[in-house]
């Protein structure tokens, strides 16, 4: 027996056995406290791990509905909730945990994923991951389609030959055009923790990211994923691995990207296909508008 918080032991557990990564260790194990300090004053009493076998849905609308009323958005009262469903997991010894979905994400007109969505989602998929060299190619992948702009074509048909990476990364496109794009701190360290943990090499001439049986990933085991992770966050369908590489674009021209610079980055053959993200920016600055000016009525 040990005297260990149990959150403490779920955060142990992700570190050591699941490697996640330090940002989702520290929020899962928050996520577990807020869990089990709500249950002792839902229930009126300590919450041993015997008791969290008994947790039902009702107790988990309870104490969604408490953190919402804090603030949260859909998308991380989504990412709270698959936190919750972690924790009982390893708590309860692989237990059925109550079925609950997540808050839908309003659908209407394709809409860029918010940044916030973006993360959850790829965590998601790579905490889901039967094994953690896995879930560290699932983050790594998604982490190049939203942090770089790589079509996932392009991500999957790397090989070893880029490694070691430095600050940026050559990117063989459409019509087998090169393209030079920046890579963030954060990516590079999804990419080397992937390489680390991948028991089939990284051979100069062989794929980059492998199947489970070693072979070259293929687009529709990360599609499958993608499509399970959204269903569990209740993100819309709309929320595939192609739209991380669109919201790369919309976040970027949104925070003043030139549209030239931005044309460089996705490979587009023309700037006709780049200034599509201009009409979304200002689709979505027309829904900011009406739901925030006065006469917007």
């Amino acid at each position: 027996m040990t005297d260990t918080p149990l959150p403490l032991e779920f955060a142990q557990h992700l570190a050591r056995d699941r490697r996640r990564s330090a940002h989702t260790v520290r929020a899962y194990q928050a996520t577990a406290e807020r869990l089990v300090a709500f249950l002792q004053g839902h229930w009126g009493g300590p919450v041993a791990r015997e008791a969290l076998a008994g947790v039902r849905a009702a107790d988990l609308r309870a104490f969604l509905a408490h953190r919402r009323a804090a603030g949260l958005s859909n998308a991380s009262a989504a990412r709270e909730l698959s936190a919750v469903r972690a924790f009982l997991k390893f708590a309860t010894g692989d237990a059925a945990t109550p079925r609950l979905r997540g808050a839908r994400v309003k659908k209407g007109v394709p809409r860029p994923i918010a940044p916030d969505e973006a993360v959850a989602l790829a965590e998601e998929v790579a905490e889901e991951a039967r094994e953690p060299w896995i879930g560290a190619r699932d983050w790594a992948v998604l982490l190049l389609l939203y942090g770089a702009g790589l079509r996932i074509g392009e991500a999957l048909g790397l090989t070893g030959a880029i490694l070691p990476l430095g600050e940026t990364l050559a990117v063989t496109g459409k019509r087998d055009k090169t393209r030079i794009v920046p890579i963030l701190p954060q990516v590079r360290q999804a990419v080397e923790n992937y390489v680390r943990l991948s028991p089939y090499g990284t051979a100069k001439d062989a794929a980059l990211f492998r199947g489970a049986k070693g072979g070259p990933l293929s687009p529709a085991v990360i599609r499958r994923s993608v499509r399970a992770a959204r269903a569990r966050l209740g993100l819309s369908d709309r929320t595939t691995p192609h739209a991380l590489r669109h919201s790369f674009a919309t976040h970027l021209l949104g925070r003043g990207a030139d549209l030239r610079a931005l044309q460089e980055l996705l490979g587009h053959a023309s700037l006709s296909s780049t200034q599509v993200y201009t009409q979304v920016d200002a689709a979505h600055l027309l829904d900011v508008y009406r739901n925030a000016h006065p006469r917007a009525d």
